[in-house]
C-alpha cells in the first residue's frame, strides 16, 4: 500500500503543475490595467464590414464571425468587461476613431505610418497583398499591373493607398470609398484591378463572377492589436494577450472560422491560400 501511495505522489505533483500552468495561461488583469484598457467600463472594439480579418455579418447575430470580432470578444472576456463592437464603414474610420480614443482597441495592419499615432503589439498574423482583376483580364501576376492606362482601386485611407501611390510609375491609383463600391466599379470596368490584402480580395471575388485574385504578392500586412497612445500601462497586458491567443491556437481558430485566405500565421510561418 505504501508503495502505491509513493508511486501516486509524483503523478499528483505533475498534474498539479500542469493545472497551475493552465491557470496561469490566461493572465488576469490588474485593476489599473483593466481601467486603462477599458476606461468606459466596457471594451469598445473598432471593426469594419466586408473583411474576414475584421467582421462579417451583423454584430448582434450569433453567426457573426471575423478575426478581430473574435479576438475582441475574447479580450473583453479576459478583462471582465462587456464587449462592445463598434462598426465603421471602412478601416480608415476605425483608425481615426482609435487615434481619438473613441474605441479602445483595433486588430488591424500595423503599418509604420499608423504606428506613429497608435501603439501596437507584436504581430499575430500576416496577410499577403495582391490584386483582384475582373473577368477577361489579361493580367496574370502583380508584376503586370504597373503599366500605362491601368486603373487600380484602393480603399480611401488604406495602407495600400499609401504604398502604391509611392510605388507606381505608370498605373493610376483610384480611391474607392467602400468595398461594395469596389465590386461595382470592377464589374462596370471602371477599374482594371483592386488592391488590398488577399483576405478581402478572396471575399470580394466570391461576389464577382469570373474575377481572379492574382497569384503572388506585392506586399504583406502585419496584423497586430492596437490601442490609443497614452495607455502605456496596458501595453504589457496586450502583448501577453497576443502571445497567449497565438500559443493556444485562438488566432488560428478565428482565422478558420472566418474563412480567411491568403494568410501567414506569424508565429509558425504557415501559409494558407485559397
Amino acid at each position: 500500500m505504501a508503495r502505491i501511495r509513493h508511486s501516486i505522489i509524483p503523478v499528483i505533483a505533475v498534474v498539479a503543475q500542469l493545472l497551475a500552468g493552465c491557470a496561469g495561461t490566461a493572465l488576469a488583469p490588474s485593476p489599473s490595467e483593466r481601467q486603462v484598457l477599458a476606461p468606459s467600463g466596457k471594451l469598445r472594439v473598432g471593426l469594419y464590414p466586408g473583411s474576414p480579418t475584421s467582421i462579417l455579418g451583423d454584430p448582434a447575430a450569433p453567426e457573426t464571425k471575423g478575426v478581430a470580432f473574435d479576438l475582441g470578444k475574447e479580450l473583453a472576456r479576459r478583462l471582465g468587461v462587456p464587449f462592445e463592437p463598434v462598426v465603421f464603414p471602412k478601416n480608415a474610420e476605425v483608425i481615426e476613431a482609435l487615434k481619438a480614443g473613441q474605441v479602445d482597441v483595433a486588430f488591424t495592419n500595423a503599418s509604420p505610418a499608423r504606428a506613429r499615432d497608435i501603439d501596437f503589439t507584436q504581430p499575430y498574423l500576416d496577410v499577403e497583398q495582391s490584386y483582384l482583376v475582373p473577368a477577361g483580364s489579361a493580367m496574370a501576376a502583380p508584376a503586370d499591373i504597373d503599366r500605362p492606362g491601368i486603373r487600380v482601386g484602393v480603399s480611401v485611407g488604406s495602407s495600400s493607398q499609401a504604398v502604391l501611390t509611392r510605388q507606381f510609375k505608370n498605373a493610376v491609383v483610384v480611391l474607392v470609398p467602400t468595398l461594395k463600391e469596389a465590386i461595382e466599379m470592377l464589374s462596370q470596368k471602371q477599374l482594371d484591378a483592386f488592391a488590398t490584402n488577399k483576405a478581402i480580395l478572396f471575399e470580394l471575388s466570391d461576389s464577382l463572377p469570373g474575377s481572379r485574385v492574382l497569384a503572388g504578392r506585392w506586399g504583406l500586412e502585419h496584423f497586430s492589436a492596437g490601442i490609443p497612445k497614452g495607455r502605456d500601462l496596458g501595453m504589457p497586458y496586450m502583448r501577453k494577450f497576443v502571445e497567449e491567443v497565438q500559443s493556444t491556437g485562438l488566432v488560428q481558430t478565428a482565422v478558420e472560422r472566418a474563412g480567411v485566405r491568403g494568410t501567414v500565421f506569424h508565429d509558425k510561418g504557415i501559409s494558407r491560400g485559397p
